[in-house]
């Protein structure tokens, strides 16, 4: 029986066709394995980007302010009830000082009308009995610090003295109060009045 020579295998003779992957040389390019997924504990590590915690500063501001907040409001109100505790303590005290001198002047009004009840008895006797009146009413003013002016001869005063007239006197030196129609009250800062004067003209 005649046999038939056999055709050469190409595909495992041939010496252009490359080798398989797996039979490269180690020293040519190998592929890497790819990493292996992130474990459970490796994603935990990693904070989220959407859960934005409030840092410890902001914490410690917000407090801080609120505090300030808080003291801002107790002075407040401690002002406030100061300034109404000030006022009832003023008022009291006007009240008081209003009662002090209309009680001073008491004792006046009871002389007034001890002299009225014996006009007709002694008709003579009033004058002089409104004259002791009128002295007591001036040494009660003057105890509250409002002493009487009413001096004649003494240099005119622009501070005291309330020009009401102008004479011609040639006893009396130019400038010079030479009659006091309306006696003056206090001095200074506590002048109740200026006293009503005619001043010597001067030449």
């Amino acid at each position: 029986m005649p046999t038939h020579p056999k055709e050469p295998d190409h595909a495992a003779s041939d010496p252009a066709e490359p080798a398989p992957e797996a039979e490269r040389s180690p020293q040519g390019n190998v592929p890497r394995p790819d990493p292996p997924p992130p474990g459970p504990e490796a994603a935990h590590d990693e904070p989220e980007p959407d859960a934005v915690r409030p840092e410890p500063a902001d914490d410690e501001y917000a407090t801080a302010v609120q505090e300030l907040e808080d003291r801002w409001r107790r002075a407040l109100a401690d002002l406030d009830n100061l300034r109404k505790r000030h006022a009832r303590e003023l008022e009291r005290e006007r009240a008081a000082e209003r009662s002090r001198t209309a009680a001073a002047f008491l004792p006046v009004i009871d002389n007034l009308e001890l002299a009225l009840n014996h006009a007709d008895a002694a008709p003579g006797a009033v004058v002089e009995g409104i004259r002791a009146v009128r002295d007591q009413a001036v040494n009660v003013l003057e105890l509250l610090g409002y002493p009487r002016h009413a001096e004649t001869g003494v240099a005119f005063d622009p501070a005291r003295h309330e020009v009401v007239g102008v004479v011609q006197d040639p006893d009396a030196p130019p400038g010079t109060v030479v009659e006091v129609l309306r006696p003056g009250y206090g001095d200074g800062e506590r002048q109740l009045r200026a006293a009503a004067v005619t001043v010597a003209k001067r030449e």
